[in-house]
């Protein structure tokens, strides 16, 4: 039987999770990578920590699974998206710290872009908006301030997003897959290649980027393990979980509790909607295409109430006591800690909770939180239109409060499936797929359902409360400009 290791280095954390054929999880490992905010706004990672965490985490899955590294058929790398590495391309050393997707830091550049005409023929080619949350801006800053302009221009810096940096450090080579080159505003989704005049406006050489190759097939052999093992298989984090969860034709739909919350459903071809995202979902013989609503803060809600502001023990607490009001008193919390994404757009939005009386509880604050997931998750469905029905994955996945309030707030049925880590299984599956172990007809039989949330709140009551978030919405709006 083949065994299929999927590397998912996220935001917070690294972990390796071995499949077998069936798609049933045999093992995890789980390493934290730790977060820098140096500035208000800035969010950095070491890079030496992500490829340290990848591989405790892999030694430690392969491990739990009693299998020994030769029996691993094939390698998936799944990883978070725009985060942007530079380092030095003779010798690997990191020549800045990793900028991660969260941060901030380049808001005057891309505004003062949009406020120069730029936006509409940048979206037309990438799909995307003239936002810091991209790669683009960000490498232009690092090659800036750390004073690189002049060695990247002469060949000697390499750029690279998360998965780059991985596959470097595990093959040698300099790759990237097509997925998440179409998120560093740098790569035209229409000529499926580096685009000379994108790279003219962020002042950024060519020498400096990685080749970009379909993300399903072979990007090098790795022996971290102990034995040589391929690498059929590289996708951004939620194309991974899109893959995973089946969306395989135009219509599906998936959204993904982490981090942050993206919301992604395949389409027939490249499509512009206001608001949303136009995205690659993979490449293989043909490109793939996607519609994409980001929320930049979700699973990150829970996690600063928990343990930044200390208001809960934990998730669990969290869960308990908002299901034990029958709604949040008129608190509303805006999670724009790092700025709005989806359809807003806004990079000075801050947090916001409004609302607060003397008769405030933690459970209301628990309740608000909650629907707070659930009505960003709204406005990015409708950002998109056409959503039918919602896959779900992540860690959020498994709170039942939150898919209810989600499928009462979006009005559509919530699915869940058995297996909730939908973006390690999309690895997995992909890593087989270029191997040519498996076909998108497996991927296909493999998705099963567990539950399924329909919603209970009425068409007034949902547009009413929906309105009531959009008010709390527009006062965070512009708070840092």
């Amino acid at each position: 039987m083949p065994y299929f290791l999927a590397l998912d280095q996220g935001t917070t954390s690294s972990r390796a999770v071995i499949f077998d054929e069936t798609g049933e999880a045999l093992a995890l490992g789980r390493a934290p990578v730790p977060l820098g905010y140096p500035r208000p706004g800035w969010v950095e990672q070491h890079p030496e920590d992500l490829v340290q965490s990848v591989l405790a985490a892999a030694r430690d899955a392969l491990q739990a699974a009693e299998l020994e590294p030769q029996e691993i058929s094939a390698i998936g790398l799944t990883n978070q998206r725009e985060t942007t590495l530079v380092w030095d391309r003779k010798t690997g050393e990191p020549l800045a710290p990793a900028i991660v997707w969260q941060d901030r830091r380049t808001a005057p550049l891309t505004e003062a872009l949009k406020d120069e005409g730029h936006e509409a023929w940048v979206r037309e080619r990438t799909g995307l908006f003239l936002d810091p949350y991209f790669s683009a801006s960000k490498l232009a800053w690092v090659l800036k301030e750390y004073g690189l302009e002049g060695r990247a221009r002469l060949g000697e810096v390499a750029f690279g997003t998360v998965d780059s940096w991985l596959i470097y450090r595990l093959t040698g080579a300099h790759l990237t897959d097509a997925t998440n080159a179409a998120r560093t505003l740098l790569y035209n989704l229409r000529t499926l290649a580096w685009d000379e005049d994108l790279l003219a406006l962020f002042d950024i050489p060519r020498s400096v980027l990685p080749e970009v190759r379909p993300s399903f097939g072979p990007f090098g052999t790795t022996d971290f393990l102990g034995a040589p093992v391929p690498l059929t298989a590289v996708l951004g984090d939620q194309q991974a979980a899109l893959f995973g969860q089946a969306a395989l034709v135009p219509g599906r739909a998936k959204h993904t509790y982490g981090t942050g919350g993206f919301l992604v459903a395949r389409v027939e071809d490249f499509t512009l909607k206001k608001g949303a995202l136009t995205t690659l979902a993979w490449l293989k013989d043909n490109p793939a295409y996607a519609l994409e609503g980001a929320a930049f803060v979700a699973g990150a809600l829970i996690e600063w109430l928990v343990e930044g502001l200390g208001l809960f023990e934990g998730p669990a607490e969290l869960e308990a006591l908002a299901a034990s009001v029958p709604d949040s008193g008129d608190v509303v919390i805006v999670p724009a800690h790092a700025g709005l994404g989806s359809p807003h757009w806004d990079p000075t939005a801050r947090g916001l909770i409004i609302g607060l009386t003397r008769g405030t509880s933690r459970a209301h604050l628990a309740r608000a939180a909650l629907e707070a997931l659930a009505w960003q998750t709204a406005e990015l469905a409708g950002a998109m239109g056409g959503v039918e029905e919602l896959r779900v994955d992540g860690g959020g996945a498994k709170n039942d409060l939150l898919l209810q309030l989600t499928a009462d707030a979006l009005g559509i049925p919530v699915r869940r499936a058995e297996e909730i880590e939908r973006t390690a299984l999309g690895a997995a599956l992909g890593a087989g797929v270029g191997a040519g172990l498996l076909d998108f007809a497996d991927v296909e039989r493999l998705w099963c359902e567990a539950d399924t949330f329909f919603p209970e709140l009425n068409e007034e009551k949902r547009k009413e409360r929906l309105a009531r978030w959009q008010a709390a919405v527009e006062r965070a709006k512009g708070w840092a400009r």
